[in-house]
């Protein structure tokens, strides 16, 4: 496996400046971008060397795929994905839960409905769900800024078990998030 940490020179830590990690992506790429070269051989190697910054910038960039690599590297396998919920995100899983039932619900009874009047006049009920939907989502981006925080906090000391604790917190997060974008879009329709 290739560490991305030292391909894109960065130390191996749990926290990264994003904007100076983009930085170095941007000098190492352009100086290896394929069309740059004739050769055909410097060509593909170049293409290789090329991906392979890409994928390392895509891995560091993403606390949760960052927080990955860094416990595949030390451990030497990847973590498992499948985690049970932290305390620390039990209520928020619960209060995720019981408003993701009823838009489920709201939603599956809207689709079945064959008439464009009866959809139009859900319309009001949609827009409530998707207020609530909205703010819910504001609640984790409160929950990723605390846990990019503890991330953070964690550079000068840290150790696997702490870094696994928070990798399945953003995994949970990510989760919830993409599920309540989806209610989001659906209810917007």
């Amino acid at each position: 496996m290739t560490d991305a940490f030292a391909l894109l020179d960065e130390p191996r830590q749990p926290w990264l400046d994003v904007e100076a990690l983009k930085g170095k992506f941007l000098t190492q790429s352009s100086e290896t971008h394929p069309d740059k070269f004739t050769d055909p051989a410097e060509k593909e190697s170049a293409q290789e060397d090329f991906t392979n910054l890409n994928t390392a910038h895509d891995i560091l960039r993403d606390p949760k795929g960052r927080l990955q690599h860094l416990l595949t590297l030390e451990r030497g396998e990847k973590p498992a994905e499948v985690h049970d919920i932290l305390p620390e995100t039990a209520d928020l899983f619960i209060e995720v839960g019981q408003l993701l039932k009823p838009v489920d619900a709201f939603l599956a009874k809207r689709d079945n409905q064959s008439s464009t009047l009866l959809k139009a006049q859900s319309y009001t009920v949609a827009l409530d769900w998707l207020e609530k939907v909205n703010t819910l989502q504001q609640t984790i981006v409160q929950h990723f800024q605390q846990l990019d925080t503890q991330t953070r906090a964690l550079n000068s000391n840290w150790n696997c078990a702490s870094i696994e604790k928070l990798f399945h917190q953003y995994s949970y997060l990510l989760k919830w998030q993409m599920q309540l974008n989806d209610r989001a879009v659906r209810l917007g329709l």
